[in-house]
């Protein structure tokens, strides 16, 4: 089955995307992105250096070793200013126009600002950016997103870091269904495999996983693990799950039956 994922008309294999924060070894790293296998690489300028042990030089390195393309983001930043300059140093690092928009509005459980969000990715469109904004699941700031000229979303599951998978499934489901030509991706709060599988059951286009893999015990096999995951649910989808039903329906059927119910 061919079916790529597309991104600001970019296609892409895989439908895994994966951070490079706080793994403890390169050789974790490094096997980690191999087993997922990932569309893009998530890097940050602010934080990268400050929060993983393999810093410095050996860092982009093992990065620029991997040959994958990179999605750099704005983690670290809280209004609309810091996260436009962020970005613009992105893009002359990483020769790339794509960004994963973050401007935290709440420290405590890191939840996006939706207006400085909207500022920074208005102004971010105009100076060309192909902007990859990390949002909540609310439907009317996300088409505000859209209005300003995002052609993708990357809404939560749940507060970054917490593993806590699909915490509002009705909103997300709700968003899948009223933004069906939109790529989704959902970043942020997966903490299992299953996580990963259900939302691409419900029609979500991709994931992005950092945490759960990196603070696992063996980050290769977890991030095999989140991969299977999204390629099952990838295929439910695109089967068709049944409808679910109230009351018990037969799965053989009656006719040719060798026993009769008469006496």
């Amino acid at each position: 089955m061919h079916d790529e994922l597309v991104i600001y008309g970019e296609a892409y294999n895989s439908r895994v995307l994966i951070g490079t924060a706080r793994y403890e070894s390169p050789t974790h790293l490094v096997n980690a992105i191999r087993a997922a296998d990932p569309a893009l690489i998530t890097v940050s300028l602010r934080r990268q250096v400050h929060e993983n042990p393999i810093s410095g030089e050996s860092f982009w390195n093992i990065l620029r070793y991997m040959g994958r393309p990179f999605l750099p983001n704005t983690a670290g930043c809280s209004t609309a200013k810091d996260a436009i300059n962020t970005a613009m140093m992105a893009r002359e690092v990483f020769a790339t126009d794509l960004i994963k928009l973050e401007v935290i509005g709440d420290e405590t459980n890191l939840q996006p600002d939706p207006f400085n969000l909207i500022e920074a990715s208005e102004e971010l469109v105009r100076r060309g950016f192909k902007v990859f904004p990390y949002c909540t699941d609310d439907l009317v700031l996300c088409k505000r997103l859209l209005d300003v000229g995002c052609e993708v979303l990357m809404p939560w599951a749940a507060p970054i870091g917490t593993g806590q998978g699909p915490r509002n499934p009705r909103a997300l489901r709700e968003l899948r269904e009223r933004l069906p030509d939109v790529p989704l991706i959902v970043d942020a709060g997966l903490g299992l495999p299953s996580h990963a599988c259900q939302v691409m059951e419900w029609g979500f286009d991709a994931v992005l996983i950092n945490t759960a893999v990196s603070r696992s015990i063996t980050p290769a096999v977890m991030a095999g693990a989140f991969a299977d995951g999204v390629r099952a649910g990838r295929s439910g989808y695109l089967a068709g799950p049944m409808p679910v039903q109230e009351l018990a329906v037969a799965s053989t059927p009656e006719f040719g039956r060798p026993f009769s119910n008469e006496a």
